[in-house]
């Protein structure tokens, strides 16, 4: 099995990059991505004004021993029920979604090199970087189609918490990154490289 971490900032493209990795691994490569996105803590005993409030860009916002627990049941061979959570209530949903191992996991989110009990779980570590101007015009998209919000919420949002987090926390962690991939999901060389290197490890591993 392979542990692969994808980092960067919000509307970075990650996600992008994420399942171009799944799309052109071998069909018999069974590939599972773990979104941080999944692990928030739930907030459901706070007023509705209280959730709206919290900072969701900040590493106290992850459950990470619930999600560090769920990734080692996954490498000795379990499967999990992973949870989910909704952006529009801020809280963590009754539904879970059943995992089986995989020959691939990779773990996406903005804030995974901060824990260090995660990162010391991955065999590789991708920061996705992305300009400003380009992550803030993929987070307004995103959020308005997909989270209901409004362009002045998100503006107010990406200023008072996305970009401050981003420097205090989310940059300084491409440091341990083993590769980044500038411009996103549109760097085509960048994901020629990292899926080469993919294929490498997992063959090194299997021959372990």
């Amino acid at each position: 099995m392979l542990i692969i971490g994808i980092a960067g900032g919000s509307g970075s493209g990650k996600t992008t990059v994420v399942r171009e990795i799944a799309r052109r691994m071998h069909p018999q490569e069974r590939v599972t991505v773990i979104p941080q996105d999944s692990y928030y803590k739930d907030q459901g005993h706070l007023s509705m004004a209280e959730r709206q409030a919290l900072n969701f860009d900040h590493p106290e916002s992850i459950d990470w021993d619930l999600l560090v627990q769920h990734l080692r049941a996954l490498k000795a061979g379990r499967a999990i029920d992973q949870p989910t959570y909704s952006y529009i209530t801020c809280t963590r949903q009754p539904e879970t979604v059943h995992v089986e191992p995989s020959d691939i996991i990779i773990v996406e989110g903005i804030l995974i090199f901060t824990c260090k009990e995660l990162m010391d779980e991955l065999d590789i570590k991708v920061f996705v970087d992305a300009d400003d101007d380009d992550r803030l015009m993929r987070v307004i998209t995103r959020d308005i189609v997909e989270r209901g919000k409004n362009v002045e919420w998100v503006i107010d949002r990406y200023t008072k918490t996305v970009k401050p987090m981003y420097l205090q926390f989310i940059a300084p962690s491409k440091r341990y990154a083993d590769i980044i991939v500038p411009q996103g999901g549109h760097n085509k060389v960048a994901i020629n490289v990292l899926l080469s290197g993919i294929r490498k490890m997992a063959k090194e591993k299997e021959q372990d």
